[in-house]
């Protein structure tokens, strides 16, 4: 009976005119971005969030939410049509979407790539409602220790499952929780790291995300060039045939499924739960050379399970405050900027926000359908956008939106310094994701770990002597650990007979 008391709670919320217009906005937005090449919804959602400042919670996340799964509907147009993801997620996408697009069936592979992203959204959504709030309720059993140890599992499986160097994901961590920590400490009033600067109130999570993404998306891809050739600018026949729903049905139900379980894991990505879906379904598939020659399984279970892992995604960050990828540590900033402090209690005490926000993903996947089928037209005029023209005002709201944080000047200076601290990342190949989560994580990590010290009387002993943090803190030994006893393995298999 409670199940759908808040399923009916949640449509109530979702049914104010000013969540259901943002609701709107937030897909059509994220539609958008994810066709046009070269911004991508982390950059846009650091764009929106100083507008966060004048909406509810449930609306400013209702529309950042909009906004996230949009871009994966987006992005499979520019996958397909170009041959160019228009976020990273969609890369797998681009393997038998454009090939499908040269022998002049785009109109299928659009149809069945937005069919597919709807029912895995509403698979999903389904999941997300049956998942988190039984995982809330455990959760409330953590105290300081417990949230402690579970941090140092998400910093550490962050790098684990980091697609580069884990040594550089690692270090990357490290200097996101000391970021993280310069400003004046709340626990002792001390100034830590300011010398004299205007940084005694902290870096603002604002600048950094707008620099880290926003400039440095603009500088990457003015080095770089966007050349855009639509190949097929007309499309017809979006609608899948028979055969065509055959093919790709297994595909997406089980491109589903293994996106919301790549999701609920902190670095889950739909990068990874993209090419594992591909890779299965090349493996059961009856014709394994089709697949990189226009196969529509290889596009239909990617989409699934791209969309899929954007849903799942929420739950550690709504239930246990664990952002999964660098978006969700925007969002989680978001969330804290609307006074809202992700985790176990968050359900229990703002029922009215995680079901509104639920209920909006339903009818966002909704509109998604109806929107993207008839204006494909509309998102193939706006590829033709030069990207001359976007990057200025790309880099004018950069700016714009980390001075009216707190109208000060300094801060956009921050931006432009992380945008080439960003720009200089990405050469060395040294990704942003574990910076952010270390830098959003920061305050969370170094208040449980001093509160949990308090209630010991500084006996580092609590951490190991609770059951739960116990197992979490063994864990995150293990992920540190395995990656440097894999390779010492290696080379004892390579030279241990010389």
């Amino acid at each position: 009976m409670d199940f759908f008391h808040n399923i009916y709670l949640g449509f109530s919320v979702l049914a104010q005119p000013m969540n259901f217009l943002f609701c709107f906005i937030g897909v059509v937005l994220g539609t958008l971005i994810g066709v046009l090449p070269g911004l991508g919804p982390a950059a846009t959602i650091a764009l929106l969030l100083p507008l966060t400042f004048k909406l509810s919670p449930v609306t400013s996340i209702i529309m950042i939410a909009g906004i996230y799964y949009g871009a994966k509907y987006g992005g499979s147009t520019t996958s397909i049509l170009l041959n160019i993801p228009g976020e990273a997620d969609s890369v797998a996408t681009c393997l038998d979407g454009y090939q499908m697009a040269r022998k002049g069936r785009a109109g299928p592979a659009l149809g069945i790539a937005a069919f597919g992203s709807f029912i895995a959204g509403t698979i999903s959504t389904l999941g997300l409602m049956l998942v988190a709030p039984p995982l809330a309720r455990f959760a409330l059993k953590f105290g300081p220790p417990e949230i402690f140890a579970l941090m140092m599992v998400s910093l550490t499986l962050v790098t684990y499952l980091a697609q580069g160097s884990q040594i550089k994901a690692l270090a990357m961590a490290s200097l996101g929780v000391f970021l993280g920590t310069i400003g004046e400490d709340h626990f002792t009033g001390v100034s830590r790291f300011v010398y004299g600067s205007s940084l005694l109130g902290g870096l603002g999570i604002v600048p950094v995300i707008m620099g880290l993404f926003g400039v440095t998306e603009v500088v990457v891809n003015l080095e770089a060039g966007l050349k855009r050739e639509i190949f097929q600018k007309r499309v017809s026949n979006l609608l899948p045939t028979k055969k065509d729903w055959r093919d790709s049905i297994g595909a997406i139900i089980r491109g589903s499924f293994i996106g919301f379980f790549v999701g609920l894991l902190p670095g889950g990505g739909g990068i990874a739960s993209t090419f594992a879906s591909y890779s299965i379904e090349k493996r059961v598939s009856k014709n394994p050379e089709e697949f990189g020659k226009g196969a529509i399984a290889g596009v239909a279970g990617p989409e699934a399970a791209n969309n899929a892992t954007s849903t799942a995604n929420f739950i550690p960050l709504m239930t246990l405050g664990i952002p999964t990828n660098s978006i969700m540590a925007i969002i989680l900033a978001a969330l804290l900027i609307g006074g809202l402090q992700p985790g176990p209690l968050l359900i229990q005490k703002n029922p009215q926000f995680f079901w509104g926000v639920i209920a909006s993903m339903y009818v966002g996947n909704v509109m998604l359908v109806i929107l993207n089928l008839p204006l494909i037209g509309v998102w193939v005029r706006f590829l033709s956008t030069p990207y001359s023209y976007l990057f200025p005002l790309i880099l004018f709201f950069c700016l714009f939106g980390a001075y009216t944080l707190d109208n000060n000047p300094f801060d956009m200076w921050i931006a432009i310094f992380f945008g080439f601290v960003g720009f200089i990342m990405r050469k060395f190949a040294y990704e942003p994701a574990p910076l952010v989560m270390g830098f959003v994580l920061s305050g969370l990590i170094e208040g449980s770990f001093i509160r949990s010290l308090l209630g010991s009387q500084g006996g580092f002993l609590i951490f190991f002597t609770r059951p739960i943090s116990l197992t979490l803190m063994i864990l995150a030994l293990f992920l540190l650990l395995y990656p440097l006893l894999q390779r010492k393995a290696l080379f004892r298999g390579r030279f241990g007979d010389d």
